[in-house]
């Protein structure tokens, strides 16, 4: 895991970091990024190299490897790499509903408030993840700073 300095809430059941006091989330204990690579795919540990030299290279990112996925947070969840068979599924919250035909599921609302939007774009190699992608990885983020 990677440091932060926001004002983070500790689970006292599962030892993982929130932004908020007693948010909701499913425990689900942490593991090293080693562990969580030994039992993937060859191409999951690229495409976390370019998603987190991003995120790091902009400021205070805490880097959460659980047994679903990776966690970025900078207070909130703003990124998530998560495992699917064939590809990564790489998780963006924006600030802002964004219309493109790169994202493979429909755009939500996260949280159910509208504040933030959840975009997911299928990665199956670490070279898809070109300026555009940056771009939004930077906007999210921003969004929360």
């Amino acid at each position: 895991m990677s440091g932060h300095n926001k004002a983070m809430w500790t689970c006292p059941e599962c030892d993982r970091q929130f932004g908020k006091t007693n948010q909701s989330h499913m425990c689900s204990p942490g593991m090293s990024l080693d562990e969580f690579f030994s039992t993937g795919h060859e191409r999951e540990r690229p495409i976390y190299d370019v998603v987190s030299q991003h995120l790091l290279s902009l400021g205070d990112v805490t880097i959460e490897a659980v047994q679903v996925g990776i966690f970025f947070k900078h207070g909130p969840n703003i990124v998530q790499l998560r495992t699917m068979s064939k590809w990564m599924a790489l998780c963006i919250f924006l600030p802002n509903k964004v219309e493109s035909n790169r994202f493979s599921r429909k755009v939500v609302p996260a949280g159910g408030k509208g504040a933030r939007w959840y975009h997911v774009i299928n990665v199956k190699d670490a070279s898809e993840i070109d300026d555009q992608v940056l771009d939004w990885l930077t906007q999210a983020y921003q969004a929360v700073e």
